[in-house]
C-alpha cells in the first residue's frame, strides 16, 4: 500500500511539471498584422485579401472564416500565426468582420511543431 501511494504521488507530480511546462512556454506578446484565411493562403501566397483571384466571391476571407476555416494573422516579414481563443470562438465571429484588415493582437503565443498560435480574446483594428 506505501508503495502504490509513493507512486501515486510521483505520477502526480510528473503530471504536474508536464503540465505546467507547457504553460510556461507560452508567451505574452502583441502581433501587427493581417488576418488571412489560411486555407486560401497556404494555396497561394499572394491571397491576402477578402475577394481572391480563384474565385467569383468578393468576401471569400470573410465566407471562408465565417464557415470556421482556420484565420491567420500575417505580419510585414511574413510570419504567420494560427488565431485562436476567443477571438476564433463561435465560428470565428469576432473575427469574421475584420478578414484583410491590419489588426493587432495581444495574446498567448505558442509554437508547436513548428506552427505559431497567438491565443485571445480581443483585437484592436489599425486600418483596412
Amino acid at each position: 500500500m506505501r508503495r502504490s501511494a509513493i507512486l501515486s504521488i510521483g505520477f502526480a507530480v510528473a503530471l504536474f511539471a508536464v503540465t505546467s511546462a507547457g504553460r510556461a512556454f507560452a508567451a505574452s506578446e502583441t502581433v501587427t498584422g493581417t488576418l488571412v484565411d489560411l486555407q486560401c493562403y497556404s494555396l497561394n501566397k499572394a491571397e491576402t485579401g477578402n475577394a481572391h483571384r480563384r474565385g467569383t466571391a468578393q468576401v471569400c476571407a470573410q465566407a471562408c472564416a465565417r464557415e470556421g476555416f482556420t484565420v491567420g494573422l500575417l505580419t510585414s516579414e511574413g510570419k504567420v500565426y494560427e488565431v485562436k481563443g476567443g477571438l476564433a470562438a463561435n465560428i470565428n465571429a469576432k473575427l469574421v468582420p475584420h478578414m484583410s484588415h491590419n489588426v493587432t493582437i495581444t495574446g498567448d503565443v505558442t509554437v508547436k511543431d513548428g506552427v505559431s498560435t497567438i491565443t485571445a480574446d480581443d483585437l484592436k483594428m489599425n486600418g483596412k
